[in-house]
């Protein structure tokens, strides 16, 4: 396949109370929903599409029912390995809405070596985020250096 045009990636994560992770987006990151599909009697969601400030994240309930019983939500398997990403203008801002709709502090934010403001959180379903402004990129001099400095 050589046409990348149509392409794009979209993180699907699942979450334990989808209606409240919607909630959660929509007030600490800014989502909005694009579409929203529940189950024929009403009490989960099978399928949300929410924009991100122009990104796609996919989310669903946690359908245990639909898998011999056994969850999938972060927090079944003790935390998600994975990280979902975010540049924002405005780092601190948005990590403190974050905290204030119920996440919690994974790693504080900071000034990095690499020259972003940059920090992580767990969110109230079991993701991790991590949130940053970008800043000046250092040279790659400079960046080898902080990393020495900051990983030795």
């Amino acid at each position: 396949m050589s046409d990348t045009a149509s392409w794009r990636l979209a993180p699907y994560i699942t979450v334990s109370d989808a209606t409240a992770a919607i909630a959660f987006y929509e007030a600490a990151f800014g989502a909005t929903v694009r579409t929203k599909h529940l189950v024929p009697d009403g009490t989960k969601v099978m399928h949300a599409d929410l924009d991100l400030h122009g990104a796609t994240i996919f989310l669903c309930d946690d359908f245990p029912e639909f898998n011999d019983g056994k969850q999938r939500d972060p927090r079944a398997f003790g935390g998600s390995p994975v990280t979902l990403h975010i540049d924002v203008p405005d780092v601190d801002a948005v990590f403190a809405r974050a905290l204030e709709h119920g996440a919690t502090v994974e790693m504080a934010l900071e000034d990095q070596f690499w020259g972003g403001r940059y920090g992580q959180l767990i969110d109230p379903f079991g993701h991790r985020w991590s949130l940053q402004t970008p800043g000046e990129r250092p040279t790659d001099e400079q960046l080898d250096a902080g990393a020495r400095a900051a990983l030795t």
